[in-house]
């Protein structure tokens, strides 16, 4: 079944705030720059899209006492088994091992993981969820996802589809802000 939306010109700011195609060819005419006006648009939509997101994504989380990365880090043990070493986390979650041992600190203080010795390595630690960090992922699993899927909500199961194959190029893409 094929959802009927109002059509609008995506390249004029509807976005509250967001830059149009007209900012984007003023910018790079003031540079003399011969970029692809609506790429740099994309690339611009996306960068605040992603701010945006990242606000409230932070503001979801909140209701639950969480914030985005200490979510992410009991999902993540959750999702191996219950345990891993901080290196492997920082690994997955794509932070550091510094920033690792933050959200470690806070969420062992609220008994939500712990530490304990390596099996593998008596020399390293491994975190653990414990009964409470599990407890506490279920019980916030119905509005979490609830609110997930209301997100997307207004896109077609083809539009999602097509969505995560460009997302996924997009995130191949993203190395260009961050090449020397």
């Amino acid at each position: 079944m094929t959802r009927h939306r109002p059509v609008h010109d995506s390249t004029q700011g509807a976005d509250h705030g967001a830059p149009t195609l007209d900012q984007a060819r003023r910018q790079l005419n003031r540079y003399g720059l011969s970029a692809d006006p609506q790429a740099v648009l994309v690339a611009a939509r996306l960068m605040a899209a992603g701010a945006r997101l990242g606000q409230a994504g932070e503001a979801h989380f909140a209701r639950f006492g969480l914030s985005t990365g200490r979510y992410r880090l009991l999902a993540d043990l959750e999702d191996h088994g219950g345990e891993k070493s901080p290196s492997q986390l920082a690994a997955s979650l794509g932070v550091s091992r510094a920033t690792v041992t933050g959200l470690v600190d806070g969420l062992e203080r609220e008994g939500l993981v712990a530490r304990r010795p390596s099996t593998e390595d008596g020399r390293g630690n491994v975190v653990v969820l414990t009964a409470l960090g599990a407890e506490r992922l279920r019980e916030l699993a119905p509005e979490h996802f609830a609110r997930m899927e209301a997100m997307v909500g207004g896109l077609t199961v083809e539009e999602r589809t097509l969505f995560l194959d460009l997302l996924a190029r997009l995130v191949e893409g993203m190395s260009a802000l961050t090449a020397d």
